[in-house]
């Protein structure tokens, strides 16, 4: 369940990424359909802690310089290795599909890295992005490589929604498409999250966190090659993550 403050505050900032310009209590109130007291309880608390100021008096508020040293300090504290860096885009590179490094957060897979394709039409999955641990071939990738009763205790918490036909609905209908998949060697999506997306996922198994990869795009196009997109991850996971089936 999501807390109403944090959300605000996760959303504010998303508004201003996108906006690139400060912004009015009167706009920012406008733009949620926020009350204006809560807004200017909001922007007051997140000014007096430093995070928002007023670049220009009387011209709106935008997110202090503040941020900066947080973010970078968070980053450092847990880099993306340079040759996992170089895996994602040596996949994109040879598959032309978006290409993506994944960890567990929570219930959820947590996009770390990614490269999108270069093809009008593709998958779209920024850094940050989040799906299901269970209706995804990424999220199965990362299950299999926790123990047993780690595993049955996130499944035992999922909530089974159906998002498309081919989602699959049952803790033993997933458990059973890990172990298919680990016999093998890969992790297939079929449209179980999204309608007209495909996957193809591969734990990272020599690392030391749970990490997995995923190179994912139109459902026809990626069916169509997906014996050589399988051959391209095992060839790069061999070079970037040596250990790795």
């Amino acid at each position: 369940m999501d807390v109403r403050q944090v959300v605000n505050v996760l959303e504010l900032l998303e508004f201003f990424a996108e906006r690139g310009r400060p912004a009015s209590l009167a706009e920012i109130s406008r733009h949620f359909g926020w009350p204006r007291s809560s807004t200017f309880n909001l922007l007051g608390t997140l000014v007096n802690r430093g995070y928002l100021y007023e670049p220009r008096a009387r011209e709106g508020f935008y997110p202090s310089p503040t941020w900066v040293p947080l973010i970078q300090k968070i980053d450092r504290a847990a880099p993306v290795p340079p040759e996992l860096q170089e895996l994602v885009l040596a996949l994109r590179r040879r598959t032309n599909e978006t290409t993506v490094l994944a960890a567990i957060s929570g219930m959820h897979v947590l996009f770390i890295a990614t490269v999108e394709s270069e093809q009008a039409v593709r998958y779209t999955a920024p850094v940050g992005k989040i799906v299901p641990l269970h209706a995804t071939a990424t999220g199965r990738a990362l299950l299999s490589q926790l123990p047993e009763p780690e595993r049955a205790a996130i499944l035992r918490r999922a909530v089974f929604e159906r998002y498309t036909s081919n989602t699959l609905m049952s803790v033993d209908a997933v458990e059973r498409e890990i172990a298919l998949s680990l016999q093998r060697g890969y992790f297939e999506g079929v449209g179980e999250f999204s309608e007209d997306l495909s996957g193809i996922a591969m734990p990272l198994t020599n690392m030391s966190r749970h990490l997995a990869v995923l190179v994912g795009g139109p459902f026809a196009r990626v069916r169509a090659v997906k014996d050589e997109i399988i051959a391209i991850m095992r060839e790069e996971l061999a070079r970037y993550a040596p250990g790795t089936p």
